[in-house]
């Protein structure tokens, strides 16, 4: 589904290197999650896969689904199949979440060359989906995020990710600003959108986030590169012991 070959990253302003050679596979169906301390590359590695401006790939690849997706605009990547949800969602006011749901949804069935949803149709859809984000109607009729509490505009971005759909989906510290009962109802949502054709990379600092979503292998990041893989029973070891031992290993 996704692979990711010796990717070197450096920030164009600063010319400050972020990623050193980042290697990492994730087969369809495959749920990876990735940890690390602030400024290993998490976020890095997740903003250069959707494309965000502002990073330099000085080496390296990125394949979607067999494509190099690193010389495609970011609509065209999200279209290929990627979705990315950020740690922290933007506000766009003045746009409905429901004609800005509507129209992405038709954007991507359109490159896909499917018809495009009625309004009766999208909306059968779009509730049936909210209702199991606990969304309610009101919430679908504001601007895009404008007023949302934390975990709200978290639940929004995986209603979209439930519209849209995608084949690799990107969480970027989903958890982020969370309580417990939001973090059950994002992770509820997550997993009820697990299948053998998804996959998905969950970048978290922290282990709880991984107690509902359990991923198929965890991930170690410092430096700028993933410097151990294993089971889920790593995401405990950090838990219990930290990342200083990881950072001397690097």
């Amino acid at each position: 589904m996704l692979a990711i070959k010796d990717l070197c990253v450096r920030l164009e302003d600063e010319k400050k290197e972020i990623l050193k050679g980042v290697n990492l596979t994730i087969k369809p169906g495959e749920v990876h999650a990735v940890m690390g301390p602030n400024g290993s590359g998490k976020s890095t590695m997740s903003y250069v896969l959707s494309g965000k401006s502002g990073y330099e790939v000085t080496a390296g690849s990125v394949a979607l689904k067999g494509t190099n997706i690193l010389e495609m605009e970011p609509e065209q990547r999200a279209a290929l199949g990627l979705f990315l949800a950020f740690q922290y969602p933007i506000e766009i006011p003045g746009v409905g979440n429901m004609t800005f749901l509507r129209t992405a949804l038709n954007s991507q069935r359109k490159f896909r060359n499917e018809s495009e949803l009625n309004a009766a149709e999208f909306l059968k859809l779009v509730r049936d989906q909210a209702k199991l984000l606990n969304i309610d109607t009101e919430m679908l009729k504001r601007p895009v995020n404008v007023g949302f509490s934390g975990g709200e505009k978290k639940r929004n971005e995986i209603l979209q990710m439930a519209m849209l759909e995608p084949s690799m989906c990107v969480l970027d510290e989903t958890d982020s600003g969370l309580d417990v009962d939001a973090m059950k109802i994002v992770a509820k949502g997550v997993n009820g959108l697990r299948n053998r054709n998804r996959s998905f990379l969950v970048i978290t600092h922290y282990q709880r986030l991984l107690n509902h979503i359990v991923p198929d292998v965890v991930h170690i990041m410092a430096d700028g590169k993933i410097i151990r893989s294993g089971t889920a029973e790593l995401a405990l070891e950090v838990e219990t012991n930290g990342y200083a031992n990881f950072k001397e290993i690097a």
